[in-house]
């Protein structure tokens, strides 16, 4: 005769092989921020050295490419946090995404940074001036446009919107009364 089976003791659950680890939802819109200052800082200084130079100091030309390739690199660190801030940043109850609006932002002051680096480096000033100008006035846009981001809560829910819609006054109610 054959003896009865053992009883079978369960098996802890395994853990699942798609956990990932959860970014804070603030996280990337404070590197955002971080590099959004940094870089309007880094091309305020880009300028001053640019002027230097054309004002006769030319060791301050060194400095200058020193603080470009500073600024080429905190673009593609701005490239990626713009990236996780409309992925992950602001996850609402109904799924929905962060704005992708400094994605774009941070790509154009990418591939403008590299060109102004090229211009630089082929010695095309007329377009490496103009376009610094352009790419210095962008920055600063693109610094305002990352602090005007609301800041997701702590929870992973994105932040309440004030007045009546977010980023908008809210609108009067009742009748209003003029003082003569």
């Amino acid at each position: 005769m054959s003896s009865p089976p053992a009883a079978r003791t369960p098996r802890p659950p395994r853990p699942s092989l798609r956990l990932r680890p959860r970014l804070p939802p603030r996280l990337p819109l404070l590197v955002l921020r971080a590099t959004a200052t940094a870089l309007a800082v880094l091309a305020v200084v880009q300028t001053m050295l640019a002027a230097s130079f054309l004002n006769g100091h030319y060791d301050s030309l060194k400095a200058h490419e020193l603080a470009a390739m500073a600024l080429d690199t905190l673009v593609l660190v701005q490239l990626v946090a713009a990236a996780l801030v409309g992925l992950v940043a602001r996850r609402g109850p109904g799924g929905t995404r962060g704005p992708f609006r400094p994605l774009g932002t941070a790509a154009l002051l990418a591939v403008a940074a590299g060109a102004q680096t090229a211009f630089g480096y082929d010695r095309a000033v007329g377009l490496h001036v103009t376009l610094g100008v352009l790419l210095v006035s962008a920055l600063l846009f693109a610094l305002v446009g990352a602090w005007r981001l609301p800041l997701p809560a702590s929870g992973g829910a994105p932040a309440a919107p004030q007045g009546a819609a977010a980023g908008r006054l809210p609108r009067p109610s009742g009748s209003m009364e003029v003082a003569q």
